[in-house]
């Protein structure tokens, strides 16, 4: 059975072998199998890259992010403009209803969009914009008509995934919210669960209560 000193010394690998950070300020705690990351980098998305590679390995429950972002420093109106540019790069047409305000790096988007994946589109450009040193998302989904069937048809998408194992993942529907519980096998699966429920339309919450695990 892998041990928690085992999940440490594999986390230790994967954070060397990605050429994308710099592992030598990260610290790496294992209890009972969640991984807890501490120390600081110098780019927000090192952030997010150490935090997936954890999360990516066998035998992890669950990863605790605690590593500070302490970036090079930059005015807040000049990470405000990269920051405006890149979702209008990403997203032309609905960047137009995001808002972005800064304050000491730490960067909150506001505003309506259509669909989940367009808040969560707006979020990733902000990823390589140097000087953030997090990102909030207070977008809104703008309400739609829901499907009578909406639960149906949210379990006939993870049936027809080849990436989900549904027998295991109960759905619940109230309103314009879903609620997934029960296990999936790995934190991707977990991810791709998610994004499918996302899909479906008139859907503005999501809350994943999914457990990765055998």
């Amino acid at each position: 059975m892998i041990t928690d000193n085992d999940i440490k010394a594999q986390v230790e690998q994967e954070l060397l072998w990605d050429a994308r950070i710099n592992p030598s300020h990260i610290g790496i705690s294992v209890n009972d199998r969640v991984v807890t990351l501490s120390g600081f980098v110098h780019a927000y998305s090192h952030k997010l890259h150490a935090e997936r590679d954890a999360q990516c390995l066998a035998g992890v429950l669950g990863v605790a992010n605690d590593i500070e972002v302490r970036p090079h420093s930059r005015l807040d109106a000049e990470i405000a403009h990269d920051a405006i540019a890149a979702i209008a790069l990403q997203l032309p047409v609905s960047s137009k209803t995001i808002k972005v305000i800064v304050e000491h790096g730490h960067v909150r988007l506001e505003g309506t969009v259509d669909w989940n994946y367009q808040r969560e589109h707006a979020q990733m450009a902000l990823r390589h914009v140097h000087g953030i040193r997090s990102i909030e998302s207070a977008i809104d989904i703008s309400h739609k008509a829901i499907p009578a069937d909406i639960k149906a048809r949210i379990q006939a998408a993870l049936k027809r995934s080849a990436l989900i194992e549904a027998s295991g993942i109960k759905v619940e529907a109230d309103g314009d919210a879903v609620i997934l519980s029960g296990k999936v096998r790995s934190w991707t699966e977990r991810d791709e669960v998610e994004r499918a429920a996302w899909m479906a339309p008139g859907i503005t919450a999501v809350t994943n209560q999914l457990q990765v695990g055998n």
